[in-house]
């Protein structure tokens, strides 16, 4: 069981690899982005971020689906699929910044890139073997077998 495991991470890598470019680029968009509306627009780093996030998701689902996991599968379903996760990831950041920032008043930065890093470790398992994994289709069994 746990070799099985251990081999299918170490065929995920290449995967993992530009899921991580992705990443990292989405992360530099949505913290520029947050900083943008912030200090140039004056909006609180709580509504901020309900805002950057509507520009980063479609971006994320897009090169993901294309270049990280090359996933040709039904892209209505994936959609559903990666709006399940990025629902649940957007409520938790939101109640991430209005806990430490807000509240705690930590920096907004830096409460940002702790969400981040937190969801970018759950979010790879959950795309690779839930939103766009490809189901394989079974032949169909004639009715004589």
């Amino acid at each position: 069981m746990i070799k099985k495991f251990l081999i299918h991470l170490w065929q995920s890598r290449i995967k993992f690899v530009r899921y991580f470019i992705i990443g990292i680029t989405s992360f530099v968009l949505d913290i520029v982005l947050l900083y943008i509306l912030k200090e140039f627009f004056g909006l609180y780093p709580v509504v901020a971020v309900i805002i950057n996030q509507i520009f980063i998701i479609g971006f994320v689902f897009a090169m993901n689906k294309f270049f990280s996991f090359r996933a040709n599968g039904n892209t209505s379903k994936q959609v559903a699929r990666f709006s399940v996760v990025v629902a649940g990831n957007y409520l938790f950041a939101i109640f991430w910044m209005w806990l430490f920032n807000h509240e705690l008043g930590f920096n907004y930065l830096l409460v940002r890139t702790a969400n981040v890093i937190l969801t970018v470790a759950w979010n790879f398992l959950l795309y690779q073997e839930w939103v766009y994994r490809v189901e394989k289709i079974e032949p169909a069994k004639s009715c004589c077998e």
